[in-house]
């Protein structure tokens, strides 16, 4: 099966600043039960994810372009570029800043649950 992802613009993600185009590449009723969000997320210039905290499940960050600040659960702040890769435990708190103001910050991110029992 072949098909475009799904492209919605969403403001203030997780409580944020700013807005993001949010490209779902797998919707979550096609994770069967195993995660609720597979998609890219283009964050403008100067917007943030918000503040929060994933329970019972994980949630890796690829980056692919641009530069920002990850904030981590024990809220050191790090930069981070194309090919990082930050990522959230079940239980943390996390964050992130678009730190330009005039590029975006690309990245993919997948939530899934945590089903060690």
């Amino acid at each position: 099966m072949i098909r475009k992802a799904e492209v919605t613009r969403k403001e203030h993600l997780q409580g944020g600043k700013g807005g993001a185009f949010v490209h779902t590449i797998v919707p979550e009723e096609e994770l069967y039960n195993c995660g609720r969000m597979y998609a890219k997320i283009v964050l403008d210039p100067g917007a943030t994810v918000g503040w929060h905290r994933h329970e019972g499940e994980t949630e890796p960050y690829y980056i692919q372009e641009g530069n920002g600040i990850f904030i981590d659960d024990d809220g050191s702040r790090n930069e981070v570029g194309p090919g990082d890769i930050c990522t959230i435990l079940p239980g943390q708190c996390h964050s992130l800043e678009n730190t330009s103001e005039t590029e975006t910050l690309t990245f993919i991110a997948l939530i899934y649950r945590d089903l060690r029992g």
